[in-house]
């Protein structure tokens, strides 16, 4: 086995553990701040909704990072487009393989496939995990109360 697979699987796994306490930390971190008295339900939410899209954001350009960073290495594969690639179109193609639409425009060959694939699996759990949560926040603070009797 080459030892740029070594490196591209290695780094694939740290990074998904990385990524995943990230969430995880910050969901905590949502969560309380929820919690907090002096704001209405819905500046909450609106809130939360923009703290989720910005950490989804910061984790779409922490992949592209890794990839932009991998690529670096001989036989870590190349990203292809109609066009001379830069960082910023890893970034695109990091997005569109994190949420999972895949447009094709762009496209990676050789070893680093693995981590793009992997971000698609990552990506669609965090984008769900995203939406549990914001489904229970608007279940304890969106919906009106109900008294025990109803």
């Amino acid at each position: 086995m080459e030892p740029v697979y070594f490196l591209i699987a290695l780094s694939t796994l740290l990074f998904v553990g990385v990524i995943v306490i990230l969430h995880f930390e910050v969901f905590v971190w949502f969560s309380r701040q929820m919690e907090r008295p002096g704001y209405p339900p819905r500046v909450r939410m609106v809130l939360l909704m923009f703290g989720i899209l910005a950490l989804h954001v910061v984790e779409i350009w922490l992949f592209a990072a890794l990839v932009w960073f991998l690529l670096l290495f001989d036989g870590a594969g190349q990203i292809h487009a109609h066009y001379a690639v830069g960082f910023l179109d890893t970034v695109y193609l990091s997005a569109v393989t994190y949420t999972t639409v895949g447009y094709g425009d762009i496209w990676a060959e050789g070893p680093i496939r693995f981590v793009l694939g992997t971000e698609a699996l990552v990506g669609f759990a965090l984008i769900t995990w995203s939406a549990s949560l914001t489904f229970i926040e608007m279940q304890k603070h969106w919906l009106p109360k109900r008294s025990p009797m109803e």
